[in-house]
């Protein structure tokens, strides 16, 4: 009987036990969790984002836009901080103006006769800078009045260098872009396209400020202007008034404008192309490069413009039919502004569609109720197309709003459940996130009102509605069901980024143009594609010519006893962009003519041993020429006299991987190093301050992670031979320790001040818990990771594939460690790649011209822009070379930042044998992260195993052993 009682009662207490479980809501978590007192901020009514322009125009519902026009004399600043220069008579222009830095502000008084919105409108004029494009913060009277008034910006004005050439082969070369400069007129407006209209400022009645930051670029200003945006008049409003004014409609021969001839750009982008898929292109060759096109994807940013001239001999009313292609965007428009002799015509031309065509097509310029006729001057006539969002601009912006708060929303979400929730638990998001619950809730109905508005734009649904209609359906389920939100938390996140990814591309409105006809409205007008028999007769051709012609050849290809072979494993754009300034660059000024061959990164070695490798070999790994140097494969610099001159524009940290045994066995050609990046809008909602030196980040480290976010930094590097020396080399200098003893002779990682920098390096991810693997950009983006280090290649990628952030992140230089004397030791290591001469080469001093020439500032600043030009900012050029990094074109607070990290950069030696370091370094991280290994017998037992194989090393190529013996 007693053991029946107590088996009772044992069953009771399991039961009462099960019954609070479930019912207190509490149980056994992966994460921290968040009491009802801690400052998880999720009971506001919904998640906003406060800082944005609808917010702030919204504030003046019943302000009154005056027609008064307001005129800011430029030279009577009443406050200035920066270089500038009072200028008369600049440049052809009459009157006084304000030449301005690329840093610094300048703040103007303007008496305002009337309260009300006003649009800001300026002339000025692109002097030379970075060749980026210009951009300014605003402030009105003090303060900065909405997030995207920090991004204002201005474009230049490019040109093509030459006439069309054709090279050896008899192909068309493209030509090189260039900046002419001009003066030009732009309203401030939004710079993402997301609003058609400039942006609107509100001014009180009397003294108000106005300050200019310089943000990018310096630039010349003649005027700034209050004013009004124009309302312009319909298409038949102004049909009518030019009816009215006697003019009469063209009845003569069509004139054509080849698209390639335009004569000014936006970007070094929008440069000629070709187009092989029809024999109706003009110019046409069945097998030979014709640049026939303008366009395509290099077209496609709102803000991008190109410029033609038309030159026709009478007055009147034209036609304009644009022979053009938009075969990228499927479902879409892609739409262009018209701008002719400097103003749009009328309202209809603000925003001109261009549907989907997988083919050739001609694009008559009306709507439905016919083409639509346009006045041009007898003589030379201006036309600009721009790319505009059109009606795109209030759903991409509207869904751009959407990441953004969905994004905030999965962090409190995080804080609540942390990243390896119980999917059993139930965390009462509903009680403990209501703001976030309702957020969910607005954000469903916001996605499906977009979705139904991108059917109404587009008049069907389909591809591009998917990802809308699956997170606002996801969204309202997560609402209705919170029990669920922890099961979900992956594919909410992938959702948001997939969302964030089709902005993105939705954005991009690519149009590609063959040519212009401006004709009578009763013109005949020629097919866009050729015919059937033609198509086919083209295939024909095109396929014999296949079996002569070398489609895989760079350029103008030269007898190879005459020239020297230079290899490259970079991609076939850089291929590209190289050969094209070798023929029109080195080849002329020195008369050697080069063939450049792209090649795979693993054929050099075998191509070397069966001697047939190149003269010169670029963008090889850091780890390379010291390699092939130990094996008399690679030709000593030394032996040049002007090598010195040609070191002198680089730092020594990018010379020292090809030093060995006193020769220097390659020139710098790239090199990246760590940053540090955070997102200023979570630390400032978190309550800390960016970490100066490592003390500063431990102290930060808990207020992070007890939101259930990370910070991090990265273990292994994939891009040279140093795996996880990056981190590790960080720690290592600043403990003022040094990878390898004396000239290499064996590894200096046993010393106390190695031990110590191991030890703090494993703590980071044994202690603090930092991860291992990550994206560090989508992490970054998504704000579960608001501080890390990385490459500063990181820094583009932002740039370019997360708008949605901009204005909420920082880089700066990574901590460091405070010395004796007050400053901060920020030391860290730096990889990259390099340039280097075979010793097989029998063109040795020709061999050595090119490689002065391509590691020159003027080759790599010229090199970095082509490639930024033709791959956008994502491509950036991370050169070597000082002066280079220096005219790139780098915002100025973010080139400080780099210059301050690059003063600290410390080089790794390569050594025989020395890559044994990065990889046993990898496994002894790896048996303390895994195994719990003691840190210091760990480094120990590995330091001996890569000492035994710099010996072997070391004594196969002759060289002197620790022993003494050789």
């Amino acid at each position: 009987m007693e053991k029946i009682a107590v088996r009772k009662v044992s069953k009771l207490l399991a039961v009462v036990f099960i019954f609070v479980f479930i019912f207190s809501g509490t149980g056994i978590s992966n994460g921290d969790t968040i009491t009802p007192s801690d400052p998880v901020s999720g009971n506001d009514l919904t998640i906003r984002r406060a800082d944005t322009y609808e917010r702030y125009i919204s504030q003046y519902p019943d302000a009154p836009r005056p027609r008064t026009e307001v005129e800011i004399e430029v030279d009577k600043y009443v406050e200035i901080d920066m270089k500038a220069e009072i200028l008369q008579d600049f440049e052809g222009s009459s009157g006084k103006s304000l030449k301005t830095d690329e840093q610094g502000y300048v703040t103007w008084e303007v008496d305002v006769p009337e309260e009300g919105l006003y649009s800001l409108y300026i002339e000025y004029f692109p002097i030379e800078g970075r060749s980026a494009a210009i951009e300014r913060e605003v402030w009105i009277n003090g303060i900065s009045p909405f997030n995207d008034a920090k991004h204002i910006t201005f474009t230049r004005v490019w040109v093509n260098a030459e006439e069309i050439r054709r090279d050896n082969r008899d192909n068309d070369m493209r030509p090189r872009q260039i900046e002419q400069p001009q003066w030009q007129t732009s309203y401030f407006s939004d710079y993402m396209g997301y609003y058609n209209e400039p942006y609107l400022f509100h001014f009180n009645k009397g003294k108000n400020t106005i300050k200019l930051v310089s943000v990018k670029e310096p630039m010349v200003i003649r005027s700034l202007k209050l004013t009004q945006y124009e309302t312009l008049p319909t298409y038949e409003e102004k049909l009518k008034e030019w009816k009215g004014k006697g003019y009469q409609v063209y009845d003569g021969e069509s004139v054509y404008v080849q698209g390639e001839s335009a004569v000014f750009k936006s970007d070094p982008t929008l440069y000629p192309l070709n187009d092989r898929t029809s024999p109706a292109t003009v110019p046409y060759h069945k097998s030979k490069i014709r640049l026939n096109t303008i366009g395509s994807t290099n077209w496609q940013l709102p803000g991008q413009w190109i410029e033609w001239d038309v030159e026709v001999e009478k007055a009147g009313l034209y036609q304009i039919t644009i022979k053009g292609r938009q075969n990228i965007i499927r479902g879409l428009y892609a739409n262009r502004r018209l701008i002719i002799n400097g103003e749009v015509p009328f309202k209809e031309a603000e925003n001109i569609e261009f549907n989907f065509t997988s083919i050739w097509n001609n694009f008559v310029l009306g709507n439905e109720d016919g083409p639509f006729l346009f006045y041009l001057n007898e003589g030379v006539n201006r036309i600009r197309m721009e790319v505009v969002l059109g009606d795109l601009a209030e759903i991409l912006r509207e869904a751009e709003e959407s990441v953004y708060v969905l994004n905030s929303a999965y962090r409190k979400i995080l804080m609540i459940t942390g990243k390896e929730p119980d999917r059993y638990r139930d965390y009462q998001l509903h009680k403990k996130l209501p703001g976030v619950m309702a957020t969910l809730r607005e954000q469903s109905e916001i996605l499906k009102e977009l979705s139904d508005s991108l059917v109404e734009y587009t008049g069907q649904r389909g591809s591009h509605n998917a990802i809308l209609d699956r997170l606002s359906y996801q969204l309202e389920d997560m609402a209705e069901r919170p029990r669920t939100i922890q099961n979900r938390m992956k594919q909410f996140k992938d959702n948001v980024g997939a969302l964030g990814t089709w902005i993105n591309d939705t954005r991009n409105q690519p149009f590609e143009i063959d040519y212009f006809i401006f004709s009578a409205p009763d013109a005949e007008i020629p097919k866009a594609e050729a015919s059937f028999f033609r198509r086919i007769i083209h295939e024909i051709s095109a396929f014999i010519a296949s079996f002569t012609e070398d489609y895989s050849s760079v350029g103008n290809v030269y007898d190879e006893g005459e020239a020297i072979t230079v290899w490259i494993t970079t991609g076939r754009d850089q291929a590209q962009v190289l050969k094209k300034m070798i023929d029109d660059s080195f080849v002329p000024e020195t008369g050697v003519a080069v063939n450049l061959e792209l090649v795979q990164p693993n054929v050099l070695l075998p191509a070397t041993v069966a001697g047939r490798g190149p003269d010169v070999a670029l963008s090889v790994g850091n780890g390379e020429p010291v390699n092939y140097a130990t094996r008399n494969a690679a030709v000593d610099l030394t032996q040049f006299p002007d090598l010195n001159e040609v070191l002198s524009e680089f730092t020594e940290p990018t010379i020292l991987p090809y030093r060995f045994q006193g020769g220097i066995y390659g020139l710098p050609e790239q090199q990246q190093f760590l940053m540090m990046f955070y997102r200023t809008d979570i630390l400032e909602e978190l309550g800390v301050e960016p970490p100066d030196t490592w003390e500063d980040l431990y102290q930060i480290i808990s207020t992070i992670q007890k939101s259930n976010m990370d910070v991090s930094v990265p273990v292994t590097r994939l891009n040279d031979t140093w795996g996880a020396m990056e981190t590790f080399s960080t720690f290592l200098y600043q403990e003022g320790g040094q990878v390898y003893n004396g000239d290499g002779i064996s590894s200096a990682l046993d010393t106390e001040e190695a031990i110590s920098a191991f030890k703090k390096w494993t703590e980071l991810f044994v202690n603090y818990k930092f991860p291992v693997e990550f994206d560090a950009m989508n992490r970054f983006r998504t704000g579960e990771m608001p501080l890390l280090l990385n490459e500063y290649w990181l820094y583009n990628n932002l740039q370019v594939f997360a708008p949605e952030l901009r204005g909420l992140w920082e880089m700066a230089p990574i901590p460091g460690v405070l010395r004796e004397d007050g400053v901060i030791d920020r030391s860290t290591t730096s990889g990259g790649y390099g340039v280097m001469m075979l010793q097989s080469s029998k063109h040795k001093e020709a061999a050595w011209e090119f490689m002065k020439w391509w590691v020159s500032a003027d080759t790599q600043v010229r090199f970095g822009r082509e490639m930024e030009s033709l791959m956008g900012a994502a491509a950036r050029h991370p050169t070597a070379n000082i002066e280079a990094a220096k005219r790139l074109p780098w915002p100025v607070k973010d080139y400080n930042a780099l210059t301050e990290q690059r003063s600290w950069v410390k080089g790794n030696p390569e050594v025989p044998g020395g890559y044994f370091t990065p990889r046993h370094l990898n496994n002894a991280f790896r048996k303390v992260f895994n195994e719990g290994a003691d840190p210091r017998e760990t480094l120990l037992d590995y330091v001996r195993i890569i000492n035994e194989e710099i010996d072997n090393k070391r004594k196969e190529f002759g060289l002197p052993l620790r022993d003494g013996g050789k």
